[in-house]
Formats: structure tokens, C-alpha cells, sequence
């Protein structure tokens, strides 16, 4: 560990620097306060335990700067001003603070006020978390690398901190640093100003992404000239797209893509954060003259900017060189998603709502009129007694066990909604339990805190405490949770949190947690916190014997331990359809491979155009549910003509065909954190073509997939990668060679999905209700050529020896039970 003292040279206040050395090329930095007046907060529960040290080993030493290394990688550490280089071998990957703006707003007492600038009398108020922008050059930081210590805090022990010079503090003249309005809200700010700000050098990356949630390009914009990207976990009623507005999860990690290098940064934080982008189209004009006099040729770069109101600087640098290196090292921080039950990947029927029990069995029961097969249905808020979690509706929803055992013996599971908001109903045994023991979030007053939500009148659990969380978690189990069985799971919606009644539909900042921790420092981990929470109830109520299926709205790093999520309340448009492919992109680089979208739009009424189109790209997606608004017509796939039903009737068969292959990629995401579905540029690193495509995805590293997302089209234009790569499609065999784009005409049937030559599939063909049904059926194994395999040679190998190709496949392929006989029934195709 390196050690040091950072001193901001405007105000002379000090800061903790460290910087640690982890294993598999990644470095940790921490910048804290040497003395604060109050504990900062540092996030907790992302991380999958303390992180484990790597050997560092200081190679240069003087006043301007330190060399440390580890393994393969160096850090340069500069004095003055302060700036740190990251490099992969002896390329230098990222620089951070090298536009200088680091920014770190201590904590201090509040202070007598000043008369405003003219700015401010002009009724200017600056975004809290933009202050530091407008008087960036005020500030500078610079390191006392002379009290750099290498894990040898003993040279220094017994040594004081420098007493601290008089601080020339501006804030009194500042009206948003000790409070500030929104509408009709007023946050108290008892701490004033918090926020901390560190930017990011990527050398040699052309592209940015990541940072999700947003409804934008999967290759993440420049913000040169408009708002950055937010962080800041909110229900987003309709949201809309290509922009950087907040949604319902904040993962705040940038992967930085270039034909040589992958790299990340994970800036582990938890209050809201905004985050700003620039290309290397944005250099400025005087690098430009620069580079057109010296005639040298233009380093590409991306520069990343982030800003959070709250909390400490923790970052994580991941120095790859590849993409599967960063997500490797991220998921070794964060985790990843344990394998599903094979009931998870099949395809979810839900809707705002189903009426009552007589509904729910009248519509699995045409699921199986109609020959289409079905694992999951699902009950939204109105199935509750007056929106009470926990609870049936006594007249609606009468035997709730029966209605489950009537799924279950199809081969069935049933999922039903518990929001975090808890009626304030004095009948209530859950309110009751949460008032009486103090298990509610409070308010700036120290009373319960009180909100609006769908039962009306609702308090919030305060899941941060351990004792509220061990409560939650036993709700779960079968004799508290009347009416449930092993067979029911769970989905946690509105849990950014929402709040109709608040700032931006959610909880007041100045709320206060357990450990006194202030809502703005732990806004966007609420989610996570709710996921922990039930995760552990229904692993609780089986003692640990049965995997656990869970769906959330809001997320952070971590929640994929626990939980899938999917893209919240979209829209039956094009638009919306087209956008769901770069959404769950972003999520699966950041950890949370299980994604996916309501199927039909959430809002609105989709034709049968688009519920096809709809249906055929979500069952090329991990997590595959359709799902609708209460005021939206009904549209199971028999409520449309007989084509639309057929066509829905096919694409569900063809996702269940492939459920061994979804399994098996969960299986290798949960053991090597490579994302289930994945960017081009994840397997073709070099390929500059790949970097910025969004309308196709790879399913593993095997299946290439190019929806079609436009109405009326004819064709779509595939980009197939990889030169002399060969592809097969998947329904005619047809060979395309890589590195080459090309028209594919397409019809109503068309789903462009293509296998990977020199690659095997496992495959179930057998038409069944359910997944569960599946299980002993036989495996049909696609088997794809590449161009150095010679067909004399196959078919030798397969007239002697296709014993041998089956055994082979099966050494990748996960099994849901002890063995494969080799004495069932089993096929092979070659391609």
C-alpha cells in the first residue's frame, strides 16, 4: 500500500491518499478526509468482500514522483500538481487528474453569511454537484510524496498531521451549499457541501460504455456542450430516449474500449453522481495546432469527468489488456450472477394485472389450448389486500395455495410483486411490527418518514439496519408469508425508492438512515438493499436448498448476487423496441448479465407488427417476460390473428430449443464474469467496425444476433465480424464469411441469428409445455465448421468417432443432473 498526504493549496486542508495493489492487474485508490469534523460515508454491501492485495514494489523514488509495480503494471505518482498513470506493461492506458479536476469539498462548520456575487443576486443557482465546475481553476492538489509509505507505516508512527492553516471558505455566499429548493422541497444540507470530482484520461481508447442506467447508444456520447450523464436511481414514468436522464439503476463504471488496450474504472459511490464525456473529437484547439505543427498523429483518448454530492473517492482501476480482463477483474470486486434455476430462463407471462385466480388459470390453460410453451405467470400490485405486501386480496385471490399447486403440476411457477413502501394502516401487521420496533427511515425531524405511494400513506423500511433486513427476510418464509409456497418468487418493484410525494418521485436527501447516515449518501443503493433482503428470505424459507428467483427495478454494483432486473416501464414503440439492445448491453458489461425488457412496451398497445418483432427480440435476450400496463388492451399471443399467434408460437419454441446453451453461458458468466449477452467487440477486439454497433448483439461468444427493429422492413444490413470467420444461419445454414456487411432480406418470420463456425450448440427440440418437462428429453448438438476443418477428414471423424464430438460437447454443456447416459436417445447436425 502506498500512503501519502494530499493538501488542497487554496485552503490548506489535508487528505488521506492511498493506493493498493489487488490481484488479476487492478489497483484501488481512496481519498478521504485526514481529519474530518464527521465520518464520511463509505459505500458498503457492493463489494463481494475486502478485496485481496497483490506484491507492489517501489521501482523509483524522488520528490516529483513514485513508480510503484505490480505484476506486469506500473503506477506513476506525481507530486505537484497531483496526477496518477496507469500503465499496462509500458503502455500508458489512463491518467487520472490530469485536466486537474479533482475536487474534494471537506467537511466544516457552516459559516457566517456573505453578500452574494452579482451572479448569485441575479438569481443564478448552480446545480450543487456543477458548483465546482464554475470555479474549477481555484483549486489545486499536491501530494507530500516524501511521506509516501510502503507498507511501512512505522516510519512515520508517532508523527501529527500539520496544524491546519485559517480556510478561506466561499459557501456562505454560495445559496445551494447550505440548502436549497427544488419546486416545493426544501433540503436542509446539515452537512453543507459534500460533493468529490475526479477525472479519468483513457490513452488509446476510442470508445467509452458503460455507466448504466440510461435509454441511450450503447457507445456512450460526448456531453461537450449539453448535460452530463446522471446517476441517480428515480421511477421514470414513459421515459424517454438518447438522452443521459436518470432511470432506475446506477452501476457507476466506464469500460474503455481501443484497438490495443480494455480498461476500466469503477468509482464506487453511492450518492448521486454525474458523469461527463469527451472524445477525441472534442480536443481542444490548441492540441489541435499542436498535433498539425509537430505532425504527429492523433492519440485517440476518451476523458471522463465524475462528480458525486456525497461520500469519499474510492475508485478501482482495471487495467485489463482485454475486454473478458476488465470484466473479469470488475466481476472479482462485485460478483457475479449465480446460476438461475432453469425455470428462469424460459418465457414469463405478466400483466398489470391479472384479475383473480380464475384468470391466472384461464390463462395457462390457454398457453396450452394454443400449444405454447410457458414457465412463469405473475400477479402485480392487485393482488394485495388494498396494496398491503404479504397479503392476498380475500375475495379476488381466495386460495392462493391452489392457485400455485394448479401451476406447479404443469410445470409452473408463479411470481408476485413486494414494493418497499409499507401502508400505514394501524391493521397491518407489518406497519404495526415497523412502528412499534423503530424499523422505518426517519425524516430530518427524527419521526418516521412519510410518503405517498400506490396504498396511499406509506413509510419506507430502513433495510441499511441489519436487524430491519433480518426482519424483511423472515416475511418470507412459508409460516409468516400465508399463502405461499415453494414455488412462488418474488419481484421487487418501485424500490429506487419511489415516492409520488417527493423530490423527483423519491425520498427527501436529508432523510436519515441507520448509523445516521443522510438519504443522499446512500440514495442509489437502496435497491441493492431490498435485493439483499428478499434474497435471503426465499434462500431462508428452502434452508438453502433451492436457488433463489428474484427481479428488481433498481440496481448498483452487486445486485447481480441477487438478482435479475429488466428496463422498467418503456413503451410499445419502435423507438423503445430498438433500444433495448444497447440498454442490456450496458448492464451486462457492468455486472448484471440477466436483463431484459417487458416485451410489447409497458405502455401503450403494440400491433401485430411489432409484438412479433417484440417476442423475436426478447427471446435473444436473458431475461424474457411480457408485460403491460393496466389500462393497456390484453395481448396474449391469442388475442392477435392466427399468423401473429403462429409466429409468437415458433419464436417461443425456438427460445426453448436453446435453453441448454442460455444455461451453459450462465454457467460460464457465474464462474468467469464474461457477460451472457455481449458486445460485438468482446470477441473481436481489434475490430474497429465493431466498436460503435448496437443493433446486434452476441449470445455468448457463439451466436450472433441482428434483430429486426424497423417497421416494415425487407432487410436488414448485418455486419458479420471476424475475418475469415464463418457464420451459419441458424434456420436455412447458410455460410457468411466475416468482415463483411451484407444485406439480409428478411420476412415476418426472419429472426437474423447466425452460429459461429468451429463452435457446438446444444440444442432441446422436443415440443414441451414448460422447462421443467424438458429435463430428460434428448440433446440435438448443431455443430458449425470452421475453414480449417476439412470435410473429408469430417466425415471420417464422423463415421468413426461421433461419439467422441458428442462427449466433447458435453464437457462445456451444464447439466441440471448427475450425468449423461450415453445410451439415450440423442442427434447430431452438422453444418
Amino acid at each position: 500500500m502506498v500512503e501519502a498526504i494530499l493538501i488542497n493549496t487554496n485552503n490548506l486542508v489535508q487528505f488521506k491518499f492511498q493506493l493498493f495493489a489487488l490481484l488479476d492487474a487492478t489497483f484501488r485508490m481512496k481519498i478521504n478526509e485526514l481529519a474530518p469534523l464527521k465520518p464520511r460515508y463509505e459505500v458498503q454491501y457492493a463489494l463481494v468482500g475486502e478485496p485481496s492485495l497483490a506484491k507492489l514494489e517501489v521501482l523509483e523514488r524522488s520528490a516529483e514522483h513514485v513508480t510503484i509495480k505490480a505484476g506486469d503494471n506500473k503506477v506513476k505518482i506525481y507530486a505537484t500538481p497531483f496526477r496518477l498513470d496507469f500503465y499496462s506493461g509500458d503502455h500508458l492506458v489512463i491518467s487520472s487528474n490530469a485536466r486537474g479536476l479533482m475536487r474534494f469539498e471537506h467537511i466544516r462548520q457552516k459559516p457566517e453569511k456573505k453578500k452574494h456575487p452579482k451572479y448569485i443576486q441575479q438569481g443564478y443557482n448552480p446545480h450543487p454537484l456543477r458548483r465546482q465546475q464554475i470555479k474549477h481553476d481555484e483549486t489545486d492538489f499536491f501530494v507530500y510524496i516524501q511521506r509516501c509509505l510502503i507498507s511501512r507505516k512505522e516510519e512515520v508512527e508517532g508523527e501529527q498531521p500539520a496544524e491546519e492553516a485559517p480556510l478561506d471558505d466561499d459557501t456562505a455566499s454560495d445559496p445551494g451549499a447550505w440548502e436549497e429548493n427544488f419546486k416545493s422541497f426544501h433540503d436542509s444540507k446539515p452537512n453543507g457541501p459534500e460533493a468529490v470530482a475526479l477525472d479519468f484520461s483513457f490513452v488509446g481508447a476510442q470508445n467509452a460504455f458503460g455507466i448504466p442506467e440510461h435509454a441511450d447508444s450503447f457507445a456512450l456520447k460526448s456531453t461537450k456542450g449539453t448535460d452530463p450523464y446522471r446517476l441517480y436511481n428515480l421511477d421514470v414514468f414513459e421515459y424517454e430516449i438518447h438522452n443521459g436522464m436518470s432511470l432506475y439503476g446506477a452501476i457507476p463504471l466506464i469500460v474503455a474500449h481501443g484497438v490495443t488496450h480494455t480498461t476500466g474504472v469503477f468509482w464506487l459511490n453511492g450518492a448521486e453522481t454525474w458523469v461527463d464525456i469527451m472524445g477525441t473529437s472534442d480536443q481542444n484547439v490548441v492540441s489541435s495546432i499542436v498535433n498539425f505543427v509537430s505532425g504527429a498523429d492523433r492519440t485517440p483518448q476518451v476523458d471522463t469527468h465524475f462528480i458525486s454530492e456525497s461520500g469519499i473517492i474510492d475508485t478501482f482501476f482495471m487495467l485489463g489488456p482485454q475486454p473478458k480482463d476488465v470484466f473479469r477483474q470488475y466481476t472479482k470486486l462485485t460478483g457475479t450472477a449465480p446460476l438461475p434455476q432453469y425455470f428462469a430462463l424460459g418465457y414469463h407471462q405478466s400483466r398489470w394485472n391479472y384479475n383473480d385466480q380464475d384468470d391466472v388459470r384461464n390463462v395457462h390453460a390457454k398457453f396450452d389450448e394454443h400449444d405454447l410453451p410457458m414457465d412463469v405467470m405473475w400477479l402485480d400490485i392487485e393482488h394485495t389486500d388494498n396494496k398491503k405486501y404479504f397479503t392476498w386480496d380475500q375475495t379476488k385471490f381466495t386460495q392462493p395455495i391452489d392457485m400455485i399447486n394448479n401451476l406447479t403440476a404443469k410445470g409452473r411457477k408463479l411470481v408476485i410483486i413486494v414494493d418497499p413502501h409499507i401502508k400505514r394502516d394501524g391493521n397491518y401487521f407489518l406497519h404495526q411490527d415497523a412502528e412499534n420496533n423503530g424499523y422505518y427511515v426517519k425524516n430530518k425531524e427524527g419521526k418516521d418518514f412519510e410518503g405517498w405511494c400506490w396504498p396511499g400513506s406509506s413509510s419506507y423500511l430502513d433495510l441499511f439496519s441489519p436487524s430491519v433486513r433480518d426482519y424483511y427476510s423472515s416475511r418470507y418464509l412459508l409460516e409468516n408469508h400465508q399463502g405461499s409456497t415453494l414455488d412462488l418468487y418474488i419481484w421487487n418493484d418501485m424500490n429506487e425508492p419511489s415516492v409520488f410525494s417527493g423530490p423527483e418521485v423519491t425520498m427527501d436527501k436529508d432523510c436519515v438512515h441507520h448509523g445516521g447516515w443522510e438519504h443522499r449518501d446512500v440514495h442509489n443503493i437502496y435497491g441493492l438493499m431490498q435485493s439483499m433482503a428478499s434474497y435471503k428470505g426465499l434462500l431462508d424459507r428452502s434452508e438453502g436448498k433451492l436457488r433463489p428467483f428474484l427481479l428488481t427495478r433498481s440496481f448498483f454494483p452487486g445486485s447481480q448476487r441477487y438478482t435479475a432486473m429488466w428496463t422498467g416501464d418503456n413503451s410499445a414503440d419502435w423507438s423503445h423496441l430498438k433500444i433495448t439492445i444497447p440498454m442490456c448491453l450496458s448492464v451486462a458489461l457492468a455486472g448484471m448479465s440477466f436483463c431484459g425488457a417487458d416485451v410489447g412496451g409497458f405502455f401503450k398497445t403494440p400491433d401485430s407488427e411489432l409484438i412479433v418483432r417484440w417476442y423475436q427480440l426478447g427471446a435473444f435476450q436473458p431475461f424474457f417476460r411480457a408485460h403491460s400496463h393496466i389500462d393497456t388492451k390484453r395481448r396474449e399471443p391469442w388475442l392477435y390473428d392466427e399468423q401473429t399467434l403462429m409466429l409468437i408460437r415458433e419464436v417461443l419454441r425456438k427460445r426453448y430449443s436453446y435453453l441448454p446453451y442460455w444455461y451453459t453461458l450462465f454457467y460460464e458468466h457465474e464462474t468467469t464474469g464474461a457477460p451472457v449477452m455481449r458486445p460485438l467487440w468482446a470477441e473481436f477486439p481489434s475490430e474497429l467496425a465493431t466498436f460503435t454497433i448496437d443493433d446486434e448483439h452476441l449470445i455468448g461468444n457463439v451466436l450472433l444476433v441482428h434483430p429486426v427493429t424497423d417497421s416494415g422492413a425487407s432487410s436488414v444490413n448485418v455486419y458479420f465480424p471476424g475475418p475469415d470467420t464463418w457464420w451459419y444461419s441458424v434456420d436455412t445454414y447458410q455460410k457468411y464469411v466475416g468482415g463483411t456487411n451484407i444485406q439480409i432480406p428478411v420476412n415476418m418470420r426472419s429472426i437474423p441469428v447466425y452460429q459461429r463456425g468451429g463452435t457446438i450448440i446444444p440444442k432441446k427440440e422436443r415440443i414441451r409445455r414448460s422447462s421443467v418437462l424438458s429435463f430428460d428429453d434428448p440433446y440435438t448438438l448443431i455443430v458449425a465448421l470452421d475453414k480449417n476443418v476439412s470435410f473429408v477428414w469430417l466425415y471420417r471423424v464422423g463415421k468413426m468417432t461421433v461419439e467422441t464430438i458428442y462427449k466433447k460437447a458435453m464437457q462445456t454443456l451444464v447439466i441440471r443432473k448427475p450425468a449423461v447416459s450415453m445410451t439415450e436417445e440423442w442427434t447430431i447436425k452438422l453444418q
